[in-house]
């Protein structure tokens, strides 16, 4: 590493195992106290108290959240089993007995050689061998003595022995297994820890705790938290969703949410989302005495400010529409891909069906074409109760969070707010909107939308890449640095983007509208097709962010459209949540495409079906405890009538032995299914389609680039798409 200590904040999984449990190439040492040596205070990957930073030493330091000392033991154990393995061929095991030349006295005794050399192997299998002798050193293992020595060593100690001759050996007579069964075995032990890190690393991709939270946990452990770096990391947790970044990878959301902002994680994504509530709670305490509180706790969506001077962030129940505060009642809702999906607002009567919910609520089409904040100040306040008593009718049971139940800080589902005096009121969803935006759209596709007067800044060495950048990454990554580094003095940056993320979901709904009422949509074997490559905004999906978030928005179309119909696709034993969706974006001037695979997505959290998961486990459990309670009472009643018969001399019933095999088997079949429950839930099927895309590259002649961070999107050469698509609908793309 040459000195240099480099600390890795990541998200994406799997890990990179050499970067985890070793970023020294320690390979072929041969010893455990190398590993010490070299890297002081590092024991098996973790860093003790005595580790010192900046000492010289260099390396990787991977910061844990928690997956790896908890969940990847079993990949922890294989590494070190195969780094301090001496090194072993194939071949070796073959090519022992070609070692010595032949003779004839050889020949002779080959036979019997080979006949225990294969008991030897047997007895490996299926149990310790019968005659073996241990190595006083116990660490490592050495090459055997030869065949003769050993025959020697055994006549010799024969002869000087004065033990009466018995049918079992003595221990002077105990045999060592051979050199050929000792490689054999250790080949055997290095298949099987290669096989679990295999496993591991052809699992798919999956996302873990979002890095914004991780680098605010460390800041708070430091003592230097504050609202800026909070409301950074809530913007970076919420945004997850919107990006569709789950715990089985790319991919929509699986769950039937029951919530308002269902966003990432599942269960483990709220327990996080409850800590930054928390701390908004702790760092913006409200005012009783302020009569906005008043309406906060009514469930009413804040739109401006306490004061012109208030920066605080708030907690809000938030809709699942888009840019609420900066569109149209109706556009928000338009726009959003969770309700357009539901209620097939690509088709006519999709539309009718969002009239006649807008009906229903008591707002008319007047008023719902207005800006939001322009709206009729009744009917923002009773918005929200209004939804939840009208959305349920046509499927929507996740559009608004649940009603909030006690304090503040326990509103489950509840978005954040912020505000910057009179300039502008937004939510996380908001600022990650109008990031993303930045990032996937460019000023340069919607001339004039990018206005923003920038503060002067020095000029970077990477600008002048950006003329050989085919879709101009670097200035729109600095844009976007900008609009949130400046955030917390103004949000005019963000605000001046917001046509931009206007622009991007008119396009997504164009477009998917277009792909669907067309029926665009093929089905390859175990996932679907679409291709864009017509239209108004075919430039604009030639960027993955933008491709990505489309090819969400149909996927979750499909979803809803096959979980109405009652169709599901089965993978392995397991059913999928949702179907994996390949969408191809053509890129006319550079004569390729653009292809993103998504998954079935996954981690989604519902609320209501949170909520019954633990009743029902709390119930199960005092079931279980009450159960188990008889049985040890029942037992220890056997028990003392047993002890009373043995006094007379009776025997056993074997009706009470059968009722004991019973009871224990039973106990046995509710472990396993607790453990098939466990699994269940931490297995999730996963985005493989970045593997799935490198092996097709390995076996066929197609002409694609993987350089993205998401190794589920690539290029792919305008000629070679379909020999690619065939190729790869054979491969396993979830798992």
């Amino acid at each position: 590493m040459g000195g240099v200590e480099v600390w890795v904040f990541d998200a994406r999984r799997p890990w990179n195992l050499a970067n985890v449990f070793g970023s020294s190439p320690l390979k072929g040492s041969g010893d455990g106290d190398a590993l010490r040596k070299r890297a002081l205070g590092v024991e098996k990957g973790c860093i003790t108290i005595s580790y010192k930073s900046g000492s010289g030493n260099g390396g990787v330091v991977a910061y844990d959240d928690g997956d790896i000392e908890e969940e990847m033991s079993r990949e922890k154990e294989a590494y070190y089993a195969l780094l301090e393995m001496p090194e072993v061929d194939e071949e070796d095991a073959d090519d022992d007995e070609d070692d010595e030349p032949p003779s004839s006295s050889d020949s002779k005794k080959r036979k019997s050689w080979s006949r225990e050399d294969e008991d030897e192997e047997f007895e490996d299998e299926d149990g310790p061998p019968r005659q073996r002798r241990r190595s006083n050193s116990g660490s490592s293992i050495t090459s055997s003595p030869t065949r003769r020595e050993r025959a020697g060593q055994d006549s010799s100690n024969t002869s000087r022995s004065v033990t009466p001759v018995s049918d079992s050996p003595s221990p002077a007579q105990t045999k060592q297994p051979s050199a050929r069964a000792l490689r054999r075995r250790l080949l055997r032990l290095k298949h099987k820890h290669e096989s679990v890190l295999q496993q591991y690393y052809s699992s798919g991709t999956s996302y873990s705790e979002p890095i914004s939270s991780i680098m605010y946990s460390l800041a708070s452990e430091l003592g230097r938290g504050d609202n800026d770096l909070l409301w950074l990391a809530i913007v970076g947790v919420c945004s997850l969703e919107l990006s569709g970044r789950t715990m089985s990878g790319v991919g929509a959301s699986s769950a039937s949410e029951s919530g308002g902002l269902a966003g990432w994680g599942g269960e483990r994504g709220e327990r996080i989302r409850r800590i930054l509530r928390d701390e908004v709670h702790r760092l913006n305490p409200p005012d009783p005495n302020e009569r906005d509180i008043r309406g906060e706790i009514a469930g009413v969506i804040p739109t401006t400010a306490r004061s012109p001077t208030d920066k605080s962030i708030r907690l809000s129940p938030e809709p699942r529409f888009i840019l609420v505060r900066h569109w149209s009642l109706y556009e928000s809702m338009l726009h959003s891909p969770y309700l357009a999906s539901r209620l097939h607002v690509w088709t006519e009567n999709g539309r009718k069906r969002l009239h006649k919910l807008l009906a229903k609520m008591g707002i008319s089409l007047t008023q719902c074409h207005q800006n939001y904040t322009h709206m009729d100040m009744e009917l923002k306040r009773v918005l929200r109760q209004r939804l939840l008593k009208y959305a349920p009718m046509y499927g929507l049971d996740g559009l608004v969070p649940p009603e909030a139940s006690g304090h503040a800080m326990s509103r489950e589902g509840w978005g954040f707010v912020r505000c910057w005096g009179w300039k502008a009121c937004l939510s996380a969803t908001d600022v990650g909107v109008m990031v993303g935006a930045i990032l996937e759209v460019g000023s340069e596709e919607v001339p004039g939308a990018w206005d923003a007067k920038r503060l002067p800044r020095p000029k970077r060495a990477e600008d002048s890449e950006a003329d050989s950048d085919p879709g101009n990454l670097l200035p729109r990554f600095w844009m976007a640095y900008d609009a949130l580094s400046l955030t917390s003095e103004s949000p005019t940056l963000l605000m001046d983007a917001l046509p931009l993320a206007q622009h991007l979901h008119r396009a997504i709904l164009r477009t998917g509208t277009s792909l669907l009422s067309k029926h665009q949509i093929r089905h390859l074997r175990a996932f679907r097709i679409a291709v864009v490559k017509d239209g108004p905004d075919v430039k604009l999906f030639t960027n993955p962010g933008a491709l990505t978030k489309l090819a969400l928005w149909v996927a979750e179309a499909i979803r809803v459209q096959e979980r109405d119909r009652g169709d599901t696709i089965k993978i392995g034993k397991r059913r999928a949540a949702g179907t994996p969706l390949v969408l191809a974006g053509l890129d006319e001037d550079r004569g390729l495409y653009v292809v993103v695979g998504t998954g079935g997505g996954g981690g989604v959290v519902d609320f209501a079906a949170m909520a019954k998961r633990r009743e029902e486990r709390r119930k199960k459990k005092e079931a279980k405890d009450k159960k188990r309670q008889e049985r040890a009472e029942a037992r220890a009643k056997r028990a003392a009538e047993r002890a009373a018969r043995a006094e007379y001399g009776e025997e056993e019933d074997e009706e009470e032995s059968e009722e004991e095999d019973e009871e224990s088997s039973s106990e046995s079949e509710s472990e396993s299914e607790d453990e098939q429950d466990t699994s269940s839930n931490k297995h999730l099927l996963r985005n493989r389609f970045g593997i799935a895309f490198q092996e097709v590259v390995q076996e066929t002649n197609t002409r694609v680039r993987i350089d993205s961070f998401e190794h589920c999107v690539v290029e792919v050469q305008k000629e070679d798409l379909g020999g690619f698509l065939e190729a790869l609908s054979f491969r396993s793309v979830v798992g």
